[in-house]
């Protein structure tokens, strides 16, 4: 990943707000009442917070599982120097 975790976190902030301002405007809408509204407002916003950040850790980890992979060997593996057992049985 190629942001820092201040980065990560304060993206993550401005997007639990949006989602938190949206919901609370739609919110106000219906006729529901100032409780339920501020209650919904703040689940939502809490949950988007909650998702992103396992959503940036999952990223992280499939990033780091990639770069091991690709480090694990300091050798190339050529695949077309050795024939396999097929090929030499079959002749």
């Amino acid at each position: 990943m190629y942001i820092s975790r201040r980065g990560a976190k304060l993206r993550n902030i401005l997007v639990s707000f949006f989602n938190g301002s949206v919901t609370l405007v739609i919110l106000l809408i219906a006729p529901l009442g100032l409780m339920a509204v501020i209650i919904n407002t703040l689940l939502v916003t809490f949950a988007s917070y909650v998702v992103s950040n396992v959503a940036d850790r999952v990223i992280a980890g499939l990033e780091s599982g990639q770069n091991a992979g690709l480090t694990a060997s300091s050798q190339p593996i050529n695949r077309n120097s050795r024939k396999s057992n097929l090929l030499r049985w079959w002749r």
